[in-house]
């Protein structure tokens, strides 16, 4: 879909989205539109529940006077509470309604807001910006797709009284959409088309952006003692992969910053398999992994001012005769030795080699791990917040607050030495599970023997990487969550030298 920002004109044809704030205040080309059609927008009011409320539609078909041939009018609430993200939500739910209306063109007007704190470029890039991100669709396998069934809508423009500063602002907000969308992409994809060594290659691609890409194979994770991640991935045909991403957007002398990533691209559970029912949702278990990836996509492509560090574990967890089996020791990189005592566990072994070789060769100012990883994170938080884990209390608010900013929230949960006894073990380092009480926590206290007193956070993504029910400006599917919390963490406090 084509998404411009043009300077203000109204169209002669297609839907045209206006705004009003609460009160049924007109913005300023609502307010054209009503004098154009003599009253006929405000009439449309009157006969509605409509008051501008945030979150509130009205939909005016062919009005007199007025050029285009659909009006949707869009409530933004109280002017003074207006933030980028309602701007943004305002764009995708816009496009989300008219996407297969029968017009090809959608045309938003953004006009200057009295009291709201966004400038009227940078709402026009955020509203352009929502559009964007709410146009994807995974219909790569659906071959007979009638045209009722296609988005009918080509392109957006977006009207702004600045255009040459918005589109500069949306040049890189629309760099952090395709990271997201390479995200959604990649865990969309099902096990057969995406496994370890063609998801590497999937990482390879980012080179073309400045990525330096490093595939390690299995015989050299295996001369740096990987036995955690190796064993994982013992039972597949398929051979695992670790793959380390650079992005040197600062001074060679900068340290970098850290992100790494659990992909298994399909976990049977191994040994110890999985219930037959839903084990196809499985395949979005590389969603960690996913979001890395698009996260370094997303830095190099609007060329952050950081030095970025991306390492993801890529392994493939099967049932065989020579899988790991459950009461099998194996030693990681570190050195330190875990029983398997289950070997659905899976994902917290891929982690503990790469958290480990990754402050091990780099030395970063702090690590950020993303995998879904227990089940048990949904019941606690449902699919509305990702857990957050983590040993260092600045990182922490610092990710709470990105996540607050662009709608993908965080909540922190507890670690102690009391949940930390759970995985010890009488005959090896550790255990790689704690029994079925706070097993989150457990998991998460599994992963901090790794990183070293290195600035840390582990959160858990399993109830946001994959959405039932769509958003504003997340389709249903594979959601890319995790991409823009992480870019604004970076942007806000990490980059330029912060």
């Amino acid at each position: 879909m084509r998404i411009t920002i043009n300077a203000h004109k109204l169209p002669s044809s297609g839907a045209l989205v206006v705004g009003a704030l609460k009160g049924s205040k007109l913005l300023d080309t609502a307010k054209q539109l009503d004098k154009a059609s003599k009253g006929a927008i405000g009439r449309a009011i009157k006969a509605s529940r409509f008051d501008g409320g945030k979150g509130q539609w009205l939909d005016i078909l062919a009005p007199a006077g007025v050029g285009a041939d659909r009006v949707l009018l869009g409530g933004l609430g109280e002017a003074k509470a207006i933030k980028q993200i309602d701007l943004e939500n305002f764009g995708g739910t816009a496009l989300q309604r008219l996407a297969n209306c029968g017009l090809k063109n959608i045309t938003m007007a953004c006009d200057a807001i009295a009291g709201a704190k966004a400038e009227p470029a940078a709402s026009a890039a955020c509203l352009a910006y929502g559009a964007r991100l709410a146009s994807y669709r995974f219909d790569k396998y659906r071959t007979k797709l009638k045209p009722k069934d296609k988005p009918s809508v080509s392109a957006v423009s977006v009207l702004s009284q600045a255009p040459a500063v918005a589109r500069r602002q949306f040049k890189a907000l629309d760099a952090i959409a395709d990271g997201v969308f390479m995200t959604r992409d990649l865990v969309s994809e099902p096990a057969n088309v995406l496994y370890p060594d063609s998801m590497a290659q999937h990482c390879k691609s980012l080179s073309k952006l400045g990525v330096k890409v490093e595939v390690l194979n299995e015989a050299r994770m295996e001369k740096l003692g990987m036995g955690a991640l190796l064993g994982v991935g013992q039972g597949s045909p398929r051979e695992s992969r670790m793959v380390v991403m650079r992005w040197q957007g600062a001074s060679a002398k900068a340290k970098p910053v850290a992100f790494v990533g659990k992909g298994v691209t399909f976990d049977t559970g191994g040994i110890s398999l999985k219930p037959g029912p839903g084990m196809e949702m499985m395949k979005w278990d590389m969603g960690g992994a996913g979001t890395v990836i698009g996260l370094m996509k997303a830095l190099a492509g609007r060329k952050a001012k950081v030095n970025a560090i991306g390492v993801v574990g890529l392994v493939e967890n099967m049932p065989d005769g020579k899988a790991q089996r459950p009461g099998d020791i194996v030693t990681s990189m570190s050195g330190q030795t875990i029983e398997i005592l289950n070997t659905d566990a899976e994902g917290r072994l891929v982690l503990a080699d790469a958290l480990w070789y990754t402050q091990q060769r780099f030395k970063p100012q702090f690590m950020v791990n993303l995998a879904t990883l227990t089940g048990a994170m949904i019941i606690a938080l449902g699919h509305e917040n990702a857990g957050l884990f983590s040993n260092d209390d600045k990182l922490s608010r610092q990710l709470f607050e990105a996540g607050a900013e662009v709608d993908e929230g965080v909540w922190r949960l507890p670690l102690s030495d009391a949940y930390d006894k759970k995985i010890n073990c009488a005959i090896a380092d550790m255990k790689n599970i704690g029994g079925r009480d706070a097993g989150s926590i457990t998991a998460a206290q599994f992963l901090q023997r790794f990183v070293n007193k290195v600035p840390w956070a582990h959160l858990d993504i399993a109830g946001v990487a994959w959405g039932d029910q769509g958003k504003p400006t997340v389709p249903k599917g594979g959601t890319g969550w995790g991409v823009r919390l992480l870019d604004r963490l970076v942007a806000s406090h990490y980059e330029g030298g912060k």
